[in-house]
Order: structure tokens, then C-alpha cells, then sequence
């Protein structure tokens, strides 16, 4: 099976080695992976800030890039979670409305493609660690995810997860959110690390990197024994 890989802006301008990540993943899988050079965002960030048509011109782009693509994969939830959703907003009854339902069904948070669409679960990785995993609020509560991250560290070799309390509490992120609400986001990232710490975890996984990137300032700023890392790096690790 071949696939277009959408990476997301976080990743791309912070993260880039989660993105080599899964490009190896995928291949690990026995995909053909594709990557268009000409991507850029999906437009979440100006939606959720109410610039509309600023998220449509950048959609239109998104739509346009991917609308021939078989599938489309990406390491990131919430993204992912803008175009099945959110497009509907930008996009129903509009010049691209048949592309964009076409691309809703064919696009794929990686965890979900990887277990639900491939059936793929033991991409043969080697992680020798401890770990919490972070449900963020736009894997499940938008998304849908459940356990198909579980599912595929259950089966890396030397990793063992320890799950925390409130394992799906928002971690304070939530984009601008924790720009506008710095009191509030601060409270909730300082609980959700406690509950971490309170594991004995040496890294916290997610699906998402903002949400890693959040908690790992905070724990940075602290100076704590915690690590975060990407399910992709995760599933990455322990193999050429």
C-alpha cells in the first residue's frame, strides 16, 4: 500500500526527527511512503482563533495537495481531527465539498492506521524503559482513539507501561489556551506531571507533540526526572 504522509507544523519546525520517525515506522510496516513537498498547515490553529477565511485559503491549499492521495497518514491526532471535522465547517456545500468529504475518509492519525486500517501491531521495536502514556483531549475526545497506542507499545520489547490517574485529564495545552490562560493551564500541566512522577515513568508518551512539547517545558522549567517522547520515536527505536 502506498501513502501521502502529512507532516504536522509542530513537528516540522520543532520535531523533525519524529517525522523521520515515522516515515520508518511505515516502512517498517511494509508501506510506501510518499511526502509532498509542497504541504504545509491544515489550518487548525487559525480556525480555532476564529480566522476563517484564513483557515479556508490555508484548507483549500490542504484539500488541493492531498486530494488524490490513496491515504493520508500523520503523527499527530488533533490534526488529523481539523480535516474529519472541521472541514465540515469550512467546506460543506462549497466548490471542494466532494474533495474534502473524499479526504476526511482517507486520512489517519498513524496509531489508528497502523491497528485499525493495516492491522499491524508488533513493528519488531525495542524501547527499554518505563513509560505513562497521555491521553490528549483531541485523541479522544474528538478523534476518537482508544487503545491502539496501548496496543503497539504493548508489543515493543523492554518497555513497560505504568499507567497514570487521570490519565485523560487535559494537560493544560490546548493551543492559545495556555497563552491566555496561563493560571489555569499551569494548574492543570502541574497536576498531570505530578501523576506521572507519581508512576515512577521515566518518559510520558502521546500521540501528539504540542502536548509533549507543554509538559516538557514545564518539566524543563522544574528540573524533573521525566522525559516526554512521540509514540512514533518510540516505535522507532530498537531497529535499522
Amino acid at each position: 500500500m502506498k501513502v501521502d504522509i502529512f507532516i504536522p507544523c509542530y513537528i516540522d519546525q520543532l520535531f523533525p526527527e519524529t517525522g523521520f520517525s515515522m516515515v520508518k515506522v511505515l516502512e517498517k510496516a511494509g508501506i510506501d511512503v510518499n511526502y509532498n513537498k509542497n504541504q504545509t498547515c491544515c489550518g487548525q490553529i487559525s480556525f480555532k482563533e476564529g480566522y476563517w477565511d484564513h483557515a479556508k485559503s490555508i484548507g483549500e491549499k490542504f484539500i488541493r495537495d492531498f486530494m488524490d492521495s490513496p491515504a493520508v497518514v500523520a503523527p499527530s491526532a488533533s490534526c488529523v481531527t481539523m480535516v474529519r471535522k472541521y472541514y465540515d465547517e469550512l467546506f460543506y456545500n462549497s466548490a471542494l465539498h466532494n474533495e474534502y468529504r473524499l479526504l476526511k475518509k482517507n486520512i489517519f492519525e498513524i496509531s489508528d492506521f497502523l491497528v485499525n486500517k493495516m492491522n499491524v501491531k508488533d513493528l519488531g521495536s525495542t524501547f527499554n524503559h518505563t513509560v505513562t502514556f497521555h491521553d490528549s483531549c483531541a485523541a479522544i475526545r474528538e478523534y476518537g482513539l482508544k487503545d491502539e497506542a496501548r496496543i503497539l507499545l504493548n508489543h515493543v520489547r523492554g518497555l513497560k507501561i505504568i499507567e497514570m490517574e487521570n490519565r485523560d485529564v487535559c494537560c493544560g495545552f490546548g493551543g492559545l489556551f495556555s497563552v491566555r490562560n496561563e493560571p489555569i493551564a499551569t494548574a492543570l500541566v502541574t497536576d498531570k506531571i505530578n501523576y506521572a512522577l507519581d508512576t515512577g515513568a521515566e518518559y510520558i508518551v502521546s500521540t501528539d507533540a504540542s502536548c509533549l512539547m507543554f509538559m516538557q517545558s514545564y518539566i524543563d522549567k522544574n528540573k524533573l526526572p521525566l522525559k516526554t517522547i512521540h509514540l512514533v520515536d518510540v516505535l522507532a527505536s530498537g531497529y535499522e
